[in-house]
């Protein structure tokens, strides 16, 4: 039988529910944002069966809402659970009595450890991904007089340096960005047998201190960085920043899917994303003229990830200092 849900629970029933505090702090950790079941656990030091049976009971009440991602169920604050008084005072309750404990400075903690795997893996990986055709650099700096503007591109995420060839003949400058030192040396070399003097690599992370001081960056590029990110959603509001208004962020990423292997192999933190998530971070940042591509796997290359769709978004920053978003600026492409 499929659990019942409650979408309006009787006040006395909200009461008796929210009398437990061990409910109250796992509603206040699922508030800020959406969270695994089992860091949920790992952050108030529970066993999970234990957190999974009050989950339950506040699912029932709708006062959570649930995401399955392949094996994984992800859980936050429903949010129209949240306008309710009664709901609000608990949550101001729980928020206390997780300061009090540890669980909120424990759940950031959680959160960054998603990220950990992802650092291990870049650091580590020996093997350099194959240069592109020699004469590809000819053809780029053909067509590079049909991009306007192209002062300034910034590839955020930059590895190894691969996209950096696609961009070093276009633009006239070009900033590679990564956290990792060992992918930026092999950056450096692969620039160096092409000779471009026009790329400078930066070792710093998305929302670093100062990373977008001064950039102003005609294009913003992210190739399949952010299903690495702890927080996506704030990751690609950094992404935001780096651009001038009226600059372009173009997004590179995995459609939604459900490859588990990929966590393991590749140090994913998330299994792809969905439309309406990847337009929902665009119109979260404030961007306008939101637009997504799905490329098929067929156009994917032959690596480990070559059998997935990916999607591409495209997406302005205004061109006014408000950088207030357009009503009705997003669309899906077909």
């Amino acid at each position: 039988m499929p659990e019942t849900v409650t979408a309006a629970p009787r006040r006395w029933e909200l009461y008796t529910l929210l009398a437990e505090p061990f409910r109250l702090r796992i509603l206040a950790l699922a508030e800020a944002e959406e969270r695994a079941i089992g860091e949920l656990a790992e952050a108030r030091e529970e066993p999970q069966p234990n957190v999974s049976r009050h989950l339950k009971a506040l699912r029932r009440q709708a006062l959570l809402a649930e995401r399955r991602e392949g094996t994984r169920i992800y859980v936050r604050l429903d949010a129209a659970a949240a306008a309710d008084a009664v709901v609000a005072d608990a949550l101001a309750a729980g928020r206390r009595l997780c300061a009090e404990d540890g669980s909120l400075a424990r759940v950031a903690a959680v959160v960054r450890a998603r990220e950990e795997a992802a650092r291990a893996y870049f650091d580590g990986e020996a093997q350099e991904v194959p240069s592109f055709p020699a004469e590809l650099p000819a053809y780029l700096t053909a067509l590079a007089p049909l991009v306007a503007p192209r002062r300034l591109a910034v590839d955020v995420g930059c590895g190894d340096g691969a996209f950096l060839e696609v961009l070093a003949p276009i633009f006239e400058r070009v900033i590679g960005v990564d956290r990792s030192p060992a992918q930026l040396d092999r950056a450096r070399r692969r620039l160096a047998r092409r000779q471009y003097a026009n790329v400078e690599l930066r070792q710093a992370e998305l929302g670093d201190d100062g990373l977008a001081s001064g950039v102003g960056a005609d294009a913003v590029f992210a190739a399949r960085v952010l299903h690495h990110a702890s927080r996506p959603a704030r990751a690609f509001a950094s992404l935001a920043e780096l651009a001038t208004p009226g600059g372009a962020i173009v997004l590179l990423d995995y459609a939604r899917h459900d490859d588990e292997r990929l966590r393991a192999e590749l140090a994913d933190a998330w299994l792809g994303f969905s439309e309406d998530e990847l337009l929902g971070f665009a119109r979260d940042a404030g961007l306008e003229e939101a637009r997504l591509t799905r490329v098929p796997a067929a156009r994917c290359g032959d690596g480990p990830d070559g059998h997935l769709d990916w999607m591409v978004l495209v997406a302005r920053r205004p061109p006014s200092t408000t950088n207030e978003a357009r009503e009705g600026g997003m669309e899906k492409n077909a």
